[in-house]
């Protein structure tokens, strides 16, 4: 292939480009070195022998041949991608590729061919440490980036680059390298792996991997309707009962997914801008329509029928009384009693969620009816709203002895429950599940208290 430029390059065009990659090498690459080492030497971290010393290496790593001839040997350890192995694991070693996405996809699914030719390339490397030449050729001059200039022999970048017109065509050629594949196609043992199995014995390796463009674009997207100028006005104006001009999007139940931990960059590139976020968006069925909720009536309290006919607490009490039946004989260890109260906890979220209920769908007052036979504590727990239509009823729920009432009759209801003939309770119940049940009840007022 022949490295030579292509035509000679219009005037003023290679100074600009020189003052450019002088002002990358002086401002991005030596300067922050220079204000480290300044920093050291101020506070006595080194010597000003040692500072000169330092100082000087410096200014000679950083001088346009020596740093030009350092990237175009390293960037071979470079190649713009779609989808870096990496977000499989940060020190996965195996094949990141470039690819437009699947052009047989209809329109209706979302991949990285949804973004075209507006897709936005990614870097893959193996170590942070050589972001700075991928920085340094996507510096634009002109309308053009460096790598763009390098990939089409562009003259004026020869000029700029080196008075060795065989040296800048060397370079051009090493930078022109950066979006070609390296190497075959290979996994890695940290890579996400998936085995499926094509029969006989066989199986077809593949390997997921993110598409960074698709992310990038989502997460842009996303920023600018939760956090431009013009989506923050559009929800003060709602806020404000105003009218404005233009609509905002709302992302319900967005998660943060985090890749990189506190080094984005050793990811990819993109990562990195995106601080190492990528957002996922809630993906869950439709909002289930509960059937109507009957209320208890023609009953003394909630707990002998209308609480323990709920499939949950159901298969809640069966498994606490079998586990207790399993272990009556067994010494009292921590395993037995942390399984006994995750079981009882389980037991008293469901008291809650059943009172919630009653609560939410039902009518206020409807303890006032005649064939409401509850108790006052249980009416007074079930139905508090009807406190706003019966002054007497209020005065009762502003006592609030009611809520010691509820947690017994629970507490009576589970032992009777949970009574088999290895699993005695009541009078002669252990001491171990007294405190168990206790301590959970007591767990239960509190709750009460908060409503």
């Amino acid at each position: 292939m022949d490295d030579t430029p292509q035509s000679p390059s219009p005037p003023g065009e290679s100074q600009r480009l020189k003052a450019a990659i002088a002002r990358f090498l002086r401002e991005d690459r030596l300067q922050p070195k220079l204000d480290k080492l300044e920093k050291q030497r101020s506070v006595g971290e080194i010597s000003i022998d040692e500072y000169s010393v330092i100082r000087q290496k410096h200014e000679i790593d950083y001088s346009q041949g020596v740093w030009l001839s350092y990237a175009a040997k390293e960037v071979v350890r470079l190649q713009e991608v779609t989808h870096p192995v990496k977000f499989g694991h940060p020190q996965a070693q195996g094949t990141s590729i470039n690819t437009g996405g699947n052009t047989e996809a209809s329109s209706a699914e979302v991949g990285t061919h949804t973004l075209g030719d507006k897709r936005q390339l990614d870097l893959a490397t193996p170590d942070a440490k050589y972001l700075p030449i991928y920085k340094f050729l996507r510096l634009s001059v002109d309308g053009r980036s460096l790598l763009d200039r390098a990939i089409g022999r562009d003259p004026a970048l020869a000029e700029a680059l080196s008075e060795d017109p065989d040296q800048a065509a060397e370079w051009m050629a090493a930078f022109a390298g950066l979006p070609e594949p390296k190497g075959r196609p290979a996994s890695h043992k940290l890579a996400k792996q998936i085995y499926w199995q094509l029969g006989d014995g066989r199986y077809h390796l593949l390997a997921p991997l993110l598409s960074s463009p698709l992310a990038h674009a989502v997460h842009r997207r996303i920023g600018e309707d939760r956090f431009s100028d013009d989506a923050k006005a559009a929800r003060e104006a709602r806020r404000a009962g105003k009218a404005h001009p233009g609509g905002y999007r709302d992302y319900p139940n967005l998660v943060i997914q985090s890749f990189g931990g506190s080094k984005p960059q050793n990811i990819s590139q993109l990562n990195s801008e995106r601080r190492g976020e990528n957002f996922l968006l809630a993906s869950v069925p439709p909002i289930w329509q509960s059937p109507a909720i009957r209320p208890p009536l023609k009953t003394e309290t909630v707990f002998s029928r209308y609480f323990e006919r709920r499939r949950e607490v159901r298969r809640l009490s069966e498994a606490l009384r079998d586990y207790l039946r399993r272990v009556a004989d067994a010494r009292n260890n921590i395993r037995i009693r942390e399984t006994r109260a995750d079981l009882v906890t389980d037991l008293c979220g469901e008291v809650l969620h059943m009172a919630a209920e009653l609560r939410t769908y039902l009518t206020p007052g409807w303890t006032a009816g005649p064939e409401c036979q509850l108790n006052l504590a249980e009416q007074c727990w079930l139905d508090p709203a009807r406190s706003q239509l019966d002054d007497t009823f209020a005065t009762q729920l502003r006592r609030g002895d009611w809520k010691d009432e509820v947690c017994l009759r629970f507490g009576n209801w589970l032992n009777a429950r949970l009574q088999t003939d290895q699993t005695h309770f009541g009078e002669a119940e252990s001491q171990a599940w007294q405190t168990a049940l206790g301590g959970e009840l007591k767990l239960l007022r509190e709750e009460l208290d908060d409503e």
